[in-house]
């Protein structure tokens, strides 16, 4: 992210108007390697593919604010390989990290890792070193320490089923997996924050939090988030979760979030509401059905719709409900600029 685009995005989070609105997406593997015209494992084993996939992403589409921006990742094996979970790989398919925790007495013996030394962080911030010359020569900067979220990871580590059970039969070994597995992550955002001081933002992805009740949410999620969202001084403070969203949105002042990306299926109205307008949103077209599938005029319908109910467009950034989703073409990714661009 260049300077002009950072400070276009704390003027957005201060709720100042911003015209045209903003449009920002989340990119990493899912999207990047096969639109740059890679294979997804080429992309995770070369820091020269993988470099020349985020340049052509910046150098095509200049005003767009990718998010986290140059983001070095191993798909969700990064944060769970630290605590010796197995990756699957193949050559363009997305890896799979293999649980490591079958039973809850295996919590008792669970260790901290070091992100400095174990699994594939160091080669995350190795990558980054690497290549910082080559971003910054582009006018970019590493803005943003980057991690899944505390209950992403344990669900990796045990099984989605496995972990949000444990929730109910075993509270107390999965308070302590969470303790274990937050210390790690802030341990991992603090490094990423010393390895490059220009970080001045925390990305954290978490969408086991939309599988939680309001009790469950007080109880499990609400403590390790917002301790996580102040590891390290950052002015940007950003939630992904594109699953269920009501319950989250209403705790994301309390988390300490400023920027939300949420499932499409809550429009940027009810958004509004949940977060009493504190928090900057970004969405919210259809991830899938419209922007990878989608005409290019299904597109720029997606937008007007989008923004038809609201009432107030300040601290709003205009993109898709999650991540951008694998095969979107270049062209709907422009129909979606021109329309946001739209004098209205």
């Amino acid at each position: 992210m260049t300077d002009k685009q950072w400070n276009t995005l704390q003027a957005v989070l201060n709720g100042e108007s911003v015209s045209p609105l903003p449009v920002g997406f989340i990119v990493d593997s899912p999207w990047l390697p096969n639109w740059a015209g890679m294979s997804i494992l080429d992309y995770y084993t070369s820091d020269e593919h993988w470099l020349e996939a985020n340049l052509k992403a910046i150098r095509q589409f200049p005003h767009v604010l990718f998010l986290p921006g140059f983001w070095s990742e191993y798909g969700m094996c990064t944060e769970p390989s630290a605590f010796g979970a197995r990756a699957i790989w193949a050559e363009d398919e997305f890896p799979f990290a293999e649980r490591t925790i079958t039973d809850v007495a295996q919590i008792a013996d669970l260790a901290k890792p070091d992100p400095a030394r174990h699994g594939l962080l160091p080669f995350v911030l190795k990558r980054l070193e690497h290549c910082r010359p080559s971003i910054e020569a582009e006018g970019h900067a590493i803005r943003f320490a980057v991690a899944r979220g505390p209950l992403n990871v344990a669900s990796f580590l045990m099984g989605n089923t496995e972990f949000l059970m444990a929730m109910m039969t075993n509270p107390g070994e999965t308070h302590r997996l969470l303790d274990v597995v937050t210390d790690f992550l802030a341990d991992w955002l603090a490094l990423q924050k010393a390895t490059f001081p220009t970080i001045d933002g925390v990305l954290l992805l978490d969408d086991i939090l939309g599988f939680l009740g309001e009790e469950q949410f007080a109880e499990f999620a609400l403590p390790h988030v917002k301790r996580l969202f102040a590891a390290i001084d950052a002015s940007v403070r950003f939630l992904h979760n594109d699953a269920r969203g009501e319950i989250t949105a209403s705790h994301c002042s309390e988390m300490g979030v400023n920027l939300f990306n949420f499932a499409f299926d809550h429009s940027l109205a009810e958004m509004k509401e949940w977060t009493g307008g504190e928090v900057t949103l970004l969405g919210n077209i259809p991830p899938r059905d419209v922007l990878a599938s989608g005409t290019p005029e299904d597109v720029r319908r997606a937008v007007r719709d989008a923004l038809a109910p609201v009432d107030h467009r300040s601290r709003i950034i205009l993109s898709c409900g999650g991540g951008m989703p694998p095969g979107v073409p270049t062209e709907n990714i422009q129909a979606f600029c021109d329309e946001a661009r739209r004098p209205r």
